[in-house]
């Protein structure tokens, strides 16, 4: 397995060890995905990491052909195969692991990503903003922006083109979430120069210093049925500012960055005066957004 790893075993890093996966899953080839991401966690494992993040759709691929493809390759959550393998792993190896996968309940489908560490199943996302022609395939998500408590931090999930929309940042940094882990398969986006920084990793940046969070952004690369993916997986920290990468537009590799919540959470004191959290003008708009959940810590 040829990689680029970026930091390999977390040199300079002090605390737990975030990853994110570039790779390329291959469109209807799901053992041969799982059987390489797998590879892929054990490797980040190696090198220090406890919590690994691998792209949208890892297991199926992404440019279905029809419906009747996309849900032949969806599994059901969390009892399916790729599910299995993944907590199997997270078990063996004492991690934590985020992972997009089309996920089947009854005669829908869904753009999921499931979160499994060493006790078994985190939780479930389903992702919120399907993109272009994923609303041929699957039900917009019906779970909101879950946050996670896990013993590296409080840990809530986006996917993809939910990223264009900072409600989901918002509503996670409102119910305490330390980390955004985001699988992803950004596509080049019409009107932006290739010489550019993509679109994506501008909106990332700004979501995370205007949240305080750390947002942790797995890719994928190559070209699928035509459409081709831009990789520059990044981690970056609640300032706003990468931790590591962005990464190659075409190359698979392993960016490790270290989670840092101390510097996280203070961070978000700004100066004597402003709090980025504490500032929101409650009496002006909802804290919640109008979703009527209960706020948590900020």
């Amino acid at each position: 397995m040829e990689l680029l790893q970026r930091n390999p075993r977390g040199h300079g890093l002090n605390g737990p060890v975030l990853a994110c996966v570039q790779m390329e899953p291959r469109v209807g080839e799901k053992h041969g995905n799982v059987v390489r991401s797998i590879e892929y966690i054990e490797e980040a494992a190696k090198n220090g990491a406890s919590l690994v993040v691998l792209p949208e759709l890892t297991n199926t691929g992404y440019v279905f052909a029809d419906r009747e493809e996309a849900f032949s390759l969806a599994e059901d959550l969390p009892t399916g195969e790729t599910a299995q393998a993944w907590a199997d792993v997270a078990q063996r190896l004492g991690v934590h692991i985020v992972a997009g996968i089309a996920e089947r309940e009854g005669k829908r489908l869904y753009n999921s990503a499931i979160f499994v560490g060493p006790s078994g199943l985190v939780g479930i996302y389903r992702k919120l903003h399907l993109w272009d022609h994923e609303h041929l395939f699957f039900e917009s998500g019906n779970r909101g922006v879950p946050v996670f408590d896990t013993p590296l931090g409080r840990i809530s999930i986006a996917i993809c083109y939910d990223g264009w929309f900072p409600e989901v940042y918002r509503l996670a940094a409102a119910q305490g979430a330390d980390i955004v882990c985001v699988p992803t398969n950004w596509v080049p986006m019409r009107g932006q120069s290739a010489d550019r920084p993509a679109m994506a990793t501008t909106l990332t940046m700004a979501a995370a210093h205007s949240n305080g969070l750390i947002v942790a952004c797995a890719n994928r690369i190559g070209t699928e049925r035509g459409q081709p993916f831009i990789g520059q997986s990044l981690i970056v920290s609640g300032d706003g500012s990468p931790l590591a990468g962005p990464a190659s537009h075409d190359q698979e590799e392993i960016l490790y960055a270290a989670i840092d919540l101390l510097r996280t959470r203070s961070g978000r004191t700004l100066n004597a005066f402003n709090h980025v959290l504490r500032d929101r003008r409650t009496d002006v708009y909802d804290t919640m957004l109008g979703t009527g959940w209960p706020s948590s810590r900020s």
